[in-house]
């Protein structure tokens, strides 16, 4: 058992790296894991493994065929798969002889799972490499805090590659501080990003336009009343989806018609959307270069996976000049012609109460600026912000990651927060506030007295109603070498029994606090 933190710059030449170890493992006769966040990100990895190896690894994850899955399935179980690449769920598949586990972008959201039973993958696959004593590797370019922590006290070995491939440059950062540059009024594309935009495309370059929100607006209202267009089971606005017609919840799936009349007052073409999505910026884009040929990455527009390899293929092969995407394209993807990244709204993951708000929004904003200047030339990032003194974007802009960690790490050792502490969610719902409020608050007066522990809440959850269910969240903040899980059992074996629609969710080391 070893963990290794593969830890490289975006183009740096991980992948070739832990190709390496791949091989090696092969050699020897036993099988290899690849995990990856998204399978989107599976296609040009799975060329590029097949440039390597002549063979394309075994795939697992939840878009394959019930035949497909029982064929993999059989090949994992027998040895015949020599390489298993997949998502989360390809953890805990059967191996005849594991030997190597890869996860690439060990930082990712999305290897937590929040539904069913609670875990994250990479934790677990760190667990899971201790048991059948083998080694892991964690690949990223903006390592997690925790898995930093880890490697500066020597439990990871950290594995540095400081420069990109081929002596290819890092991008230049700059902030658009919109405080002093605002767009013209209904746009969101500020005149220098503009101006560069136009710049690359007459050097025959792409562009890509990044802005973490899908759809064409957050938020549609009537001008004459005010109605503002929410969801009916859910606490949450409708967003608009130009290019379906229609309004959408993301939490539950609703949708309706884009009304042409407000069924609130009655007036005509008095609705408005409020706020840019990534269809509303294609929209501007088309408008300010006509001549441009675009393309709307995001997932709620993609079909299959195969419609996204090929767009993604499109991309690569230059037929396209400027990307909008959300942060679908923000990891894994090699865009050989993509020099300049512009980031509409650098702010929009810091607005939120989330303590792992500043790391996510770093993270994010490096990896998606990291796409540019990959082959040839010198890529540039804009980051548009109404808050350019934020130590992230100051970070950021001076490519200074020590001081964005170190900063980071104080802050969270400070406050008790992970990986200097311990947290752990539970969160009550119901279909009616009062079973819900009441469940909660009689949950929270039996918990056992810790001095180690403190038990915050019941809160009303930010987002308080999904699905038609009211949610309250209690958090368990804990000392680092509390035993948490123990703690919880204790509790809750005491504590009120959940019956007819209550129910109880515990996430112990949540990723998300709506």
């Amino acid at each position: 058992f070893h963990v290794a933190l593969l830890d490289g710059v975006t183009g740096s030449g991980k992948t070739e790296v832990y190709f390496e170890a791949i091989a090696e493992t092969i050699r020897r006769g036993k099988q290899s894991l690849i995990l990856m966040p998204e399978i989107a990100l599976t296609g040009q990895f799975l060329d590029r493994f097949a440039r390597r190896f002549g063979i394309r690894p075994l795939e697992w994850h939840s878009e394959l065929t019930p035949r497909t899955r029982q064929r993999n399935w059989a090949a994992i179980a027998s040895g015949e798969a020599p390489v298993v690449v997949g998502a989360r769920s390809a953890l805990f598949m059967p191996y005849s002889d594991l030997g190597l586990i890869v996860v690439d972008e060990e930082h990712d959201q999305a290897y937590k799972q929040d539904e069913g039973a609670h875990y994250h993958a990479r934790d677990m696959a760190v667990v899971r490499a201790h048991i059948a004593k083998i080694p892991i590797v964690l690949a990223s370019a903006t390592p997690s805090v925790e898995t930093e922590v880890n490697a500066r006290k020597g439990r990871y070995q950290r594995i540095l590659l400081p420069s990109r491939f081929g002596g290819q440059h890092m991008p230049h950062i700059e902030a658009i501080d919109l405080r002093r540059e605002a767009p013209p009024r209904g746009r969101f594309i500020s005149p220098t990003l503009a101006e560069q935009i136009r710049f690359a495309i007459e050097r025959r370059e792409q562009a890509l336009l990044f802005l973490n929100r899908r759809g064409y607006a957050p938020l549609t209202l009537c001008r004459a009343c005010g109605h503002r267009f929410a969801c009916t089971i859910c606490d949450a606005w409708l967003v608009d989806h130009r290019f379906r017609q229609r309004l959408v919840c993301h939490h539950c799936g609703f949708s309706m018609p884009r009304p042409h009349i407000c069924p609130h007052c009655s007036a005509e073409e008095s609705l408005v959307a409020v706020g840019p999505g990534v269809e509303r910026l294609q929209e501007e884009a088309a408008s300010l270069f006509p001549e441009a040929r675009t393309m709307v990455l995001s997932s709620d527009l993609i079909t299959s996976i195969e419609t996204m390899r090929s767009e993604l293929n499109e991309i690569a092969e230059g037929r396209v000049d400027i990307i909008i995407g959300t942060q679908l394209v923000a990891k894994g993807h090699h865009f050989p012609r993509l020099n300049l990244v512009g980031v509409v709204d650098a702010d929009l993951g810091l607005s939120n109460g989330d303590p792992r708000a500043a790391e996510r929004t770093w993270q994010l904003l490096n990896q998606v600026i990291g796409r540019a200047g990959r082959d040839q030339g010198r890529g540039v990032g804009y980051l548009q912000t109404h808050q350019p003194e934020h130590p992230v974007m100051k970070a950021l802009v001076a490519c200074d990651r020590d001081a964005f960690y170190a900063n980071e790490i104080e802050m969270r050792e400070r406050s008790g927060y992970p990986p200097f502490g311990r947290l752990a969610g539970l969160i009550v719902s119901a279909g009616d506030r009062p079973t819900a409020e009441g469940f909660a608050r009689k949950l929270a007066a039996i918990a056992p007295i810790d001095e180690r522990i403190k038990v915050l809440g019941p809160a009303e959850a930010p987002l308080a109603v999904i699905k038609g269910r009211y949610r309250f969240r209690l958090l368990v903040k804990a000392l680092r070498n509390v035993d948490v899980s123990e703690y919880l059992r204790e509790w809750l074996a005491a504590g009120p029994k959940t019956k007819g629609n209550l129910k109880l969710e515990i996430d112990v080391d949540p990723q998300s606090f709506l």
